[in-house]
């Protein structure tokens, strides 16, 4: 069995079959895959993509396994507002930590250091198993890329 086309979440129905995969395992372009059932499936992309949870991945025959993100030992950060939340998401971002926002928390990989920087920001980190499925990221394919606006025309602008 191979699948042959990656399906982005929302665009596919009825799924033979799924995939359980964590965050490490979701970034790939061949990779030998396990299904739910116990079947196995060679991922065969032309490119490596970042699978989301939520895609589907079409078969050879035209069936689609849906992808599933793997609980993982996570940390759900709060904040008693939502100030020291962005102040915290701030701190996360200036150390590129892969983050997956939800409604009231944001959710990291597990990481003790991590946790008690968000508790020193007046923060609370609840470690947890979780499904972990961060955002993609402003440099991802299909996020519009990444630009620079360097110097200026001076013929566009009066002075």
């Amino acid at each position: 069995m191979r699948a042959i086309e990656l399906l982005p979440a929302g665009t596919w129905k009825d799924a033979a079959d799924a995939v359980l995969l964590d965050h490490d395992h979701r970034h790939r372009r061949r990779f030998l895959l396990k299904t739910v059932s116990g079947e196995d499936c060679m991922l065969d992309l032309p490119q490596a993509v970042a699978l989301r949870h939520g895609d589907g991945l079409r078969l050879e025959d035209g069936r689609i396994l849906a992808v599933q993100a793997m609980a993982e030992r996570v940390l759900d950060i709060h904040a008693h507002d939502e100030d020291a939340l962005m102040r915290i998401a701030w701190h996360l971002g200036n150390r590129h930590l892969p983050v997956q926002f939800l409604p009231g928390l944001i959710r990291i990989r597990y990481d003790h250091v991590i946790a008690e920087m968000v508790e020193g920001l007046g923060g609370h980190a609840e470690e947890e198993d979780a499904p972990f499925d961060p955002e993609s990221g402003a440099y991802a394919p299909g996020t519009g890329g990444h630009h620079h606006h360097h110097g200026h025309d001076d013929d566009d602008h009066k002075h």
